[in-house]
């Protein structure tokens, strides 16, 4: 069991993991004991997005954030066949019940949301809640590609993720452009030289940034460029209500100043989520969690709370 370096947490309780899980090797961090929470990171982050987080919940929980497979200390699949969401899923699922836990709440923003709106809809018993920050229902989501010009515009980046030479493209120069777009485009976010240090290192992981590369290159929704695309797009926005629906109880957060994920994403939601709770952060981006870690926290703690007290 390492320990890891707690300097700049103002917490001696992080300790770092490993599980063998899901046929895969995944790293985590943990804080605390108690009920189970969750977070699971989006691109192109890893556990590290969630440090105030793991020092909030880590009070009366044991919170729990892992690198996804594909990034920083955990497994690598070259096979892009192995990024496909039930595996996501079911890598979480085996965290769980490596942890020791039945059930959970689970935390995830940007591409951790894609995987965690899945695992609600396949593994419902399992959840106590369910929180969402800015990352769309593939639902809402197939809809906006399909009919909203503005989102399809906005989700242009993820053509140039799907490019075989988007490596190179984000690597060079010291990943100035992955620096660029967490830590200065639309982002409000007060970072540290140390925390981009860490950025960067967990990029600089042997394989890591194909890894996370690879959820786009999967992915079936992407903006259509050509009719087959606009047709794949369409099947998934027509598929039943069932196939995306939402039964736990579910708070959605937003940074409505994304800009790469527009506020449009949240119009419709309540035909997928049956117990739905939206707080829209109006001056948040898509960075919100490390801009107002205190506001997001909060609205999470109300949310546990209020799940609680309606049991």
């Amino acid at each position: 069991m390492d320990k890891i370096d707690t300097r700049d947490m103002d917490t001696p309780e992080f300790v770092s993991r490993f599980a063998d899980v899901n046929g895969i090797r995944l790293h985590y961090v943990s804080v605390g004991e108690g009920p189970l929470i969750l977070f699971v990171h989006g691109f192109p982050e890893f556990w590290g997005e969630w440090e105030q987080q793991l020092i909030e919940f880590g009070r009366d929980h044991q919170a729990v954030a892992l690198d996804m497979r594909g990034y920083n200390l955990s497994e690598k699949p070259a096979n892009i066949k192995e990024y496909a969401v039930g595996k996501l899923v079911d890598d979480l699922k085996g965290l769980a019940e490596h942890l020791g836990h039945e059930r959970l709440t689970l935390v995830a923003h940007d591409w951790g949301g894609a995987v965690a709106w899945s695992f609600a809809n396949s593994h419902p018993e399992m959840l106590e809640s369910l929180v969402i920050i800015n990352s769309p229902h593939p639902g809402v989501f197939a809809r906006e590609l399909l009919s909203n010009p503005e989102q399809q515009a906005a989700s242009a980046y993820m053509l140039a993720f799907r490019k075989p030479d988007a490596e190179a493209v984000l690597s060079e120069n010291s990943y100035a452009k992955l620096v660029e777009a967490v830590f200065t485009f639309g982002s409000h976010w007060e970072f540290s030289e140390a925390v981009r240090r860490k950025y960067i290192a967990a990029w600089d992981q042997h394989g890591a940034l194909t890894g996370g590369l690879n959820y786009y290159r999967i992915s079936p929704l992407y903006p259509p460029e050509t009719e087959a695309d606009e047709n794949r797009v369409r099947s998934i926005a027509d598929l039943p209500r069932e196939v995306f629906a939402v039964s736990v109880p579910t708070l959605v957060i937003w940074g409505e100043a994304d800009t790469a994920l527009l506020p449009c994403l949240l119009e419709g939601l309540d035909h997928y989520i049956d117990d739905l709770t939206i707080r829209r952060i109006p001056d948040g981006s898509h960075w919100v969690i490390h801009e107002q870690p205190g506001k997001v926290n909060g609205l999470i703690r109300e949310f546990i709370a209020r799940n609680k007290q309606s049991l």
